[in-house]
């Protein structure tokens, strides 16, 4: 996988996209290899693994009471850009809405700097403006910085819109899909 290049992964509910991601990011048990940077998964101690290759779930987990203690660096611009106010950092995370959750999940991700992202299902809980906008942010974020991404993506409109590539799960293999622009 190029760097910068965004792998959508596509398949019937049910298929296994979520587990696959979840292996990719060494939270599931798995048979083979799985390198990054031509270095296996295996050399690399797990929580450093999974700061390098940073999964952002369908359903975000949070642990903290507001939204800045989960950030590792400030990220005003990104809040800004996603339709926080700067002070979004301050709010309680029992009164977000789960399409706040989640923009604010892939905020975070991205606050810890890591050098590959696994982005299940990342817009699912969006409306089409706030989808769009998580789009372009996240494209130009993973270009810039060279990220090598695997985004689940149901919606044929978004996979055209986002990815280089398209594979599905198709009766338990990984196909390459042509991307029809």
């Amino acid at each position: 996988m190029a760097s910068g290049q965004i792998i959508c992964l596509s398949g019937p509910s049910g298929s296994g996209k979520s587990r696959l991601l979840r292996a990719i990011a060494d939270l599931e048990p798995y048979t083979g290899d799985i390198c990054f940077k031509n270095k296996s998964q295996s050399t690399y101690p797990a929580h450093q693994w999974r700061k390098h290759v940073m999964l952002v779930p369908a359903q975000t987990a949070w642990w903290e009471e507001t939204v800045g203690d989960h950030f590792a660096t400030p990220m005003n611009d990104a809040l800004k850009l996603l339709g926080f106010p700067e002070d979004a950092v301050k709010w309680q995370v029992n009164r977000l809405s789960s399409g706040e959750k989640q923009r604010l999940a892939l905020i975070r991700a991205i606050s810890y700097k890591p050098k590959a992202l696994l982005l299940d299902e990342p817009t699912a809980n969006l409306d089409a403006r706030s989808a769009q906008e998580v789009e372009q942010w996240l494209t130009g974020l993973i270009e810039e910085h060279k990220l090598p991404t695997i985004w689940v993506a149901h919606s044929q409109e978004q996979i055209r819109r986002v990815a280089h590539r398209h594979l599905a799960i198709v009766d338990n293999q990984l196909k390459e899909q042509e991307i029809h622009r």
